[in-house]
């Protein structure tokens, strides 16, 4: 049986080889191969478009232990990208049409070099994301002060918040988190994010708590809205994204028994809409390292790109963009239902 197989992968999966290797045989249960699905909608080898979006993992030490982090990311983390990475993203950036800089953890709050980095983009004029999960704003005096410093560079903050209750946000994040969040929230609010003709935009990020697809993007949108507003809280987007099955998730999977039902619900949730507009086609993903990824999940899996330069300080724009992108069965997550990407909702 699949199963009693992938009971006895669970000590391996703390690696990215055992994650594959769970992954991999997901073939045996009758599950098609990814490239497979990509074949019949004639985007088999996976090719870029343009890049337009630089996602960089400025590390993975973080305030928080979230159970479904694909990142694997905490406070005992101790991979930190140096300032001298940091400056070869720069010179890779500088010249270039890319407009946008994705700036992810753990908590990129966290890393020594973070603000100076931040100011250094945006010099370059480039638009700067940071993912933010909210606690690190209080999790110590020194980041009291972020809401006024994202405010200075018109960061747009991207904040994790994975429900409107304290009950459903603390079981994924851990206890007390709701309550921090809410304060940061209003905290982002006073200084002008989420507001109208402000221009600081606040958005949030929802992923479900257990092993199923999210729902509609647009109703849970108003429901957020809805729901923070009792907390005199507002935001612009809210994007859904499905948990893929790598790193902590895919343990929780296999420790449930849930990984086939898992796969067999992405896999005939598969969209071809969805499929085409995926981000590792508009983004490469940079790990804390500088070593060059198609997308942030196959950074967690150390799959660097192929086809191309894989360290930043070798980035040819050109190369990149004629590349082919590495997939594998955890792709599925991407394209199932109305789609995800870090932006959310991909149809």
């Amino acid at each position: 049986m699949m199963l009693k197989s992938l009971q006895r992968q669970k000590h391996k999966l703390a690696t990215p080889e055992g994650q594959l290797e769970v992954l991999d045989d997901a073939d045996s249960i009758g599950i098609p191969s990814f490239d497979q699905k990509m074949t019949e909608i004639g985007h088999s080898p996976l090719k870029p478009t343009h890049i337009d979006i630089f996602q960089i993992n400025v590390g993975k030490m973080c305030n928080q232990v979230c159970a479904h982090c694909h990142v694997d990311a905490g406070p005992d983390r101790k991979e930190i990208m140096t300032r001298e990475t940091m400056q070869q993203c720069l010179d890779a950036l500088e010249g270039t049409d890319i407009s946008t800089v994705d700036l992810t953890g753990g908590a990129p709050e966290m890393n020594p070099h973070f603000r100076w980095f931040v100011e250094e983009l945006s010099k370059l004029g480039k638009q700067v994301i940071v993912r933010c999960n909210l606690t690190i704003i209080l999790a110590n005096p020194k980041y009291n002060d972020l809401p006024e410093f994202f405010k200075k560079h018109k960061v747009n903050v991207v904040s994790s918040l994975p429900y409107f209750t304290a009950k459903r946000t603390d079981a994924q994040r851990g206890d007390g988190v709701f309550e921090k969040s809410i304060k940061a929230l209003q905290m982002l609010n006073t200084v002008g994010y989420g507001k109208e003709d402000t221009g600081l935009k606040l958005d949030l990020v929802y992923n479900p708590a257990g092993a199923f697809l999210p729902g509609d993007q647009n109703a849970l949108t108003s429901q957020f809205k809805r729901k923070l507003l009792e907390y005199d809280i507002v935001f612009n987007d809210l994007f859904c994204i499905t948990n893929l099955p790598i790193s902590r998730f895919l343990e929780y999977l296999v420790k449930s028994e849930k990984y086939e039902d898992y796969m067999d619900e992405l896999v005939n949730a598969f969209n071809p809409a969805a499929a085409e507009g995926v981000m590792c086609r508009n983004t490469v993903s940079i790990g804390w390292d500088g070593y060059v990824y198609d997308c942030d999940f196959n950074q967690m899996l150390e799959l660097k790109v192929k086809n191309g330069p894989q360290h930043i300080k070798d980035f040819d724009q050109e190369k990149l963009e004629s590349r082919e992108i590495i997939i594998n069965q955890h792709c599925y997550g991407c394209t199932a239902g109305a789609g995800s990407s870090c932006g959310g909702t991909t149809t």
